[in-house]
């Protein structure tokens, strides 16, 4: 079964939005962890607007489930990643601005960089993904970073999966099937939601984790956390 890893920013979001500790973010964890997530996915940014370096520290102790730490690979972030030593971390390419993740890296002008980065995190014994799209050249240069993963960029398979959901998820699939060529593991995630989860990974069943977030919080608020993760859960079974 595909594991469900939720990312918990969103719960920040508000907590933000109001100042002191409402509500409690290592908490939301810990209940996201009871109620059956596999993992527990956090990007912090330099600007703070949402997770905080102080809450990965904070959220790290508390949960035995999988801590999936995201972010642009500063300096910054990889000695934060390097000291919390979390199951895996997940290399994005956002600007420090970025409101989310809007792109998969370009694998192959930035090789170097990435392979640099990825090598400092197996060293200390964390397992490594880059966030890409469905470009054949971006996975296969990816798989020569030495990286674990690739994570699959998902955001235009759910914009076009209402209209065409065949057509949606067609260049996924053959992406996902270079991914499994060069023995890298799969990721996905961006804007899956209960609607086209359970399609995606129908076609693509050796996908390893989903990292969700906006809309599982979202559903959340209508239905319970709990429920919430028991139907996203129930949506990846195939």
């Amino acid at each position: 079964m595909t594991k469900l890893s939720v990312n918990i920013n969103k719960i920040a979001t508000i907590r933000n939005a109001r100042g002191g500790n409402m509500p409690d973010v290592p908490m939301a964890a810990v209940l996201c962890q009871r109620y059956g997530a596999d993992g527990i996915t956090v990007h912090p940014r330099p600007d703070g607007r949402h997770i905080r370096y102080s809450d990965v520290y904070d959220i790290k102790p508390l949960i035995t489930t999988e801590l999936n730490i995201e972010g642009y690979p500063s300096g910054e972030f990889i000695d934060m990643v390097i000291d919390v030593r979390p199951h895996q971390v997940t290399l994005v390419p956002d600007a420090h601005d970025a409101i989310t993740s809007n792109a998969g890296w370009d694998t192959v002008k930035h090789r170097s960089f990435l392979k640099e980065v990825v090598a400092r995190f197996r060293q200390n014994g964390i397992r490594t993904s880059i966030f890409v799209d469905t470009n054949l050249r971006n996975i296969e240069s990816a798989a020569l970073t030495g990286t674990d993963r690739v994570e699959l960029y998902t955001e235009p398979y759910a914009h076009y999966y209402p209209s065409f959901p065949g057509a949606a998820v067609e260049p996924f699939i053959k992406a996902a099937e270079a991914v499994r060529e060069t023995g890298m593991g799969l990721n996905a995630g961006h804007d899956l939601n209960l609607d086209n989860l359970s399609f995606l990974i129908k076609s693509i069943p050796w996908t390893d984790e989903v990292s969700i977030g906006h809309a599982l919080i979202s559903d959340a608020l209508y239905m319970g956390l709990s429920q919430t993760i028991r139907l996203y859960r129930e949506a990846l079974v195939h």
